[in-house]
């Protein structure tokens, strides 16, 4: 595939970035040398997707051993528990970033009650986070392209591809490997407003990546899917509760409802980094608030009337029950079945 990778180290250990905020109009890549600077990257969505944020934290957390070098360890350690609150706190749905802080601070722990290299440890245990997610992204899309009949059409929302991951993607992956193997998918890709990650980034990756795509607008998708030819809907996940209940953006219950009411399955694809066994339902799920600009604005023009409120949350949750199946690295489950299938 011809789609650049969102994330990198640089020479020094710190972190590169692909700029998501300026695709597609911009291929711009950006260096982020301090923790406040990835936590920055986070937080404005230059770096996203559930998987990608957890990997990027991850990084994050060894630029923050840079301020240690010849420090007393107890010391760096408390510069690495400091970093992940600092990274923690930049958004509150995605359950791989505290997964992968918490994986981060345990490594540290154990490096320095064994005297090991610190910053080496750290960089081997972001390492992992990052190849553990490109393997389950291959695993997603081995499994979940068998739910992709030849020739077919499948919808999405947002974006779970390569550019939200650390391979191939969740939701996309399945037609990645769909489109890899001849069997030629064709993907109706919904705008998602209100920072149309659909249409500036899925639809940029997919034709980079010679998938064949539609775009339409975020209220065209019950339309769509009653023309009849659309065999499935694959979407990726923030969260998922143990009931089978899923975090995802913002349209995504909408979009279940309108396959619901049409007959059409709906797949979640999702690593087992975002399963989260100690929430039990959706309604624990806390849902992420943005700012108002991002709705009465776009890339700085007001297209709303002064004084208007706005409502944003980032995600919705899509009950369990209007989901067909779960696709992990782990197999494909039904919604019911999630709690027990292992983290």
């Amino acid at each position: 595939m011809q789609i650049p990778s969102p994330i990198a180290w640089t020479q020094e250990h710190t972190v590169r970035i692909l700029d998501q905020t300026l695709l597609p109009g911009q291929e711009i890549y950006r260096d982020l040398d301090s923790v406040e600077e990835v936590a920055e990257a986070i937080r404005t969505l230059r770096v996203r997707g559930a998987p990608l944020i957890g990997i990027a934290a991850a990084m994050g957390v060894v630029v923050a051993t840079r301020r240690g070098s010849g420090a007393a360890r107890q010391s760096i350690l408390d510069q690495i528990v400091d970093a992940c609150k600092i990274l923690g706190a930049t958004r509150p749905t995605a359950v791989n970033l505290h997964w992968a802080l918490n994986r981060m601070q345990l490594r540290a722990t154990e490096a320095c009650a064994a005297g090991e290299n610190l910053r080496d440890a750290l960089i081997a245990e972001a390492n992992a986070i990052w190849q553990e997610d490109r393997a389950m992204c291959e695993r997603i899309g081995e499994l979940g392209a068998s739910l992709i009949p030849r020739d077919s059409t499948v919808c999405t929302v947002c974006n779970a591809g390569a550019l939200a991951t650390g391979g191939i993607g969740t939701a996309l992956g399945p037609v990645y490997t769909a489109h890899q193997a001849g069997r030629r998918p064709h993907v109706v890709v919904p705008e998602t407003r209100p920072l149309l990650q659909g249409s500036r980034l899925t639809a940029w990756e997919l034709t980079r990546a010679g998938v064949p795509c539609t775009l339409i607008g975020d209220g065209m998708i019950a339309s769509r899917l009653r023309l009849g030819d659309v065999a499935c809907v694959i979407v990726g996940a923030d969260r998922i509760a143990a009931n089978g209940d899923v975090a995802n953006k913002i349209g995504t219950y909408g979009l279940a409802l309108a396959a619901k009411a049409h007959g059409i399955p709906f797949y979640v694809a999702a690593p087992t980094s975002t399963l989260d066994p100690f929430t039990a339902n959706g309604a624990a799920i806390p849902i992420e608030q943005r700012g108002s600009d991002e709705v009465t604005s776009w890339q700085g023009t007001r297209i709303a009337p002064a004084g208007v409120r706005a409502w944003n949350p980032a995600f919705d949750m899509t009950p369990a029950e209007l989901i067909t199946s779960i696709i992990t690295d782990q197999g494909i489950f039904r919604p019911h079945e999630i709690g027990h299938s292992g983290r």
